[in-house]
């Protein structure tokens, strides 16, 4: 797609007003639809604005208007510009700004992300809340000025960040961070289940017969205990 000129519904009037092109022509060289042209034409648009010349701005030449013209199926062509503008640096992105009026809430919300995220890094600290690595520092070692007072509030509370920046420097922390493999402990508290269960008896078919198997009391036959004790107690006599 072509670029277009300067002011188009500008140029678009100048262009209804002082030359015999078609609608379609000036749609097309202005970037417009046909029928937006159709209402500059009959004063239902762009009302009030003043027309520019595209030949005095160097968009257009006096023999390309002549050319569409005399040829209705001709589309003009924006003429190159004599002047050359030099590239544009890309403009390194840096802390974020953040309003006056938010500045002194920014300890407030770095000890919220100290807090609660302390998987973050400085960096992702900086560009969240637009701080230095100096404050951040002071803030975990409560060596600010302000310790005393400071209280966690969440940024995006505060506005000094979007959701959106938050999640995104959180996950972006959980992928950085290394995976700790599970190390081998010693002993460990045995479930209830098993604590908790019954010691299977020795008359069950699949009893442990590996266990000592408890004495059983014989049973005491109270009428021989007594016939034993008389015989003490004659034999004490007879020997008196």
């Amino acid at each position: 797609m072509s670029q277009g000129p300067l002011m188009p519904k500008a140029t678009a009037v100048w262009l209804v007003e002082n030359t015999s092109l078609s609608f379609d022509q000036i749609a097309d060289f202005c970037k417009l639809h046909p029928l937006e042209v159709k209402g500059i034409a009959d004063g239902e648009v762009a009302a009030g604005i003043k027309g520019l010349d595209p030949v005095t701005t160097g968009q257009l030449t006096r023999e390309e208007i002549e050319k569409a013209q005399d040829n209705p199926n001709y589309r003009l062509k924006l003429a190159e510009s004599r002047v050359k503008l030099p590239e544009q640096k890309k403009i390194k992105k840096g802390p974020r700004y953040t309003p006056v009026s938010r500045r002194h809430d920014r300890p407030n919300a770095i000890l919220w992300l100290v807090r609660n995220h302390p998987e973050l890094k400085d960096a992702q600290i900086m560009r969240l809340v637009g701080t230095t690595k100096t404050t951040i520092q002071q803030v975990r070692d409560r060596t600010h000025w302000n310790s005393a007072s400071l209280t966690p509030m969440d940024p995006v509370t505060l506005g000094l960040c979007s959701q959106i920046d938050l999640d995104f420097e959180v996950q972006r922390a959980a992928k950085d961070r290394p995976q700790v493999q599970p190390q081998e402990t010693g002993g460990t508290l045995m479930p209830a289940e098993v604590s908790t269960a019954e010691e299977p008896r020795h008359d069950e078919p699949f009893a442990d017969m590996s266990r000592p198997k408890p004495a059983q009391e014989e049973d005491i036959d109270v009428n021989s205990v007594f016939a034993k004790l008389k015989q003490l107690k004659r034999d004490d006599e007879d020997e008196e």
